[in-house]
């Protein structure tokens, strides 16, 4: 999808001074995305330390995996979850995986990130937990099924982009029917099977795969819940990729070019 994404400053020591952001190229829905040889970090424009430290006292710290893409720095994931102590404590809590320069963090990477933030996969759970509210009886007490239960897709890309339009809406993934459709012509022509061979991830071992080109990490981490597997399954594929626009991007509808 496309490049996605968010006076002067006193003389500061490299390690604290700005860490570049990851390398260029690419054009996939990926994460990375056709991703450049390495990712590097800038410094963080946090909130003042006070209220930082008032937020995230409020909430206990959880640890989760997160897999480093094109244009990530340790600055831009620390400040994105709200990291106690910021990307110097990331820095500090990855040290092992990331070697002696943390301006060097290769896309791919896997950190453990400490964090307050409540995941849009958790925001999903909480309200799929709420009861529901019991179906109103139809009149005259005939039973009748219910449009989704009658619903059905046709086999090509307009029916792949309508199923997956509305499982999106079912999980709260925002994204537009145009938005999606823009995007897969440029990726990969509408053909569910394509995949990239050629390129930065392919010599990782990662090739993007499918309508909107995720390279399986990518896949896996955004996966919807529902949907197969399989990263050349047209919907699956569809909804992961939007699901990771959403995260990073807002939607894919902010998405015009390589992501």
């Amino acid at each position: 999808m496309a490049g996605r994404g968010k006076h002067r400053r006193p003389r500061t020591n490299p390690l604290t001074r700005g860490i570049i952001a990851a390398g260029t190229g690419g054009a996939a829905l990926t994460l990375p995305l056709l991703g450049a040889t390495h990712a590097s970090a800038a410094e963080p424009q946090s909130a003042p330390a006070a209220a930082q430290s008032v937020k995230q006292a409020a909430q206990p710290a959880k640890s989760l995996t997160y897999t480093v893409v094109k244009g990530d720095s340790l600055a831009r994931i620390a400040d994105k979850y709200d990291v106690s102590g910021g990307w110097k404590q990331l820095y500090k809590d990855n040290r092992a995986a990331v070697g002696d320069d943390p301006k060097l963090i290769h896309p791919g990477l896997k950190l453990t990130v400490k964090t307050t933030k409540t995941s849009a996969a958790e925001k999903t759970a909480t309200k799929s937990s709420a009861p529901a509210k019991p179906a109103a009886k139809p009149a005259g007490g005939v039973a009748q099924a219910t449009q989704a239960s009658a619903k059905t897709y046709a086999n090509n890309l307009d029916g792949w982009i309508r199923e997956a339009l509305d499982i999106m809406a079912q999980k709260g993934i925002p994204g537009s029917y145009d938005g999606i459709y823009r995007n897969v012509m440029r990726e990969s022509s509408g053909n569910p099977l394509a995949i990239n061979n050629w390129d930065s991830n392919a010599a990782k071992g990662t090739p993007s795969k499918g309508l909107l080109q995720t390279i399986d990490p990518t896949f896996q981490a955004y996966h919807v819940e529902g949907t197969s597997w399989d990263p050349y399954d047209p919907v699956a594929n569809i909804t992961a990729a939007c699901n990771y626009a959403a995260d990073r991007y807002g939607s894919i509808d902010n998405v015009n070019g390589p992501y």
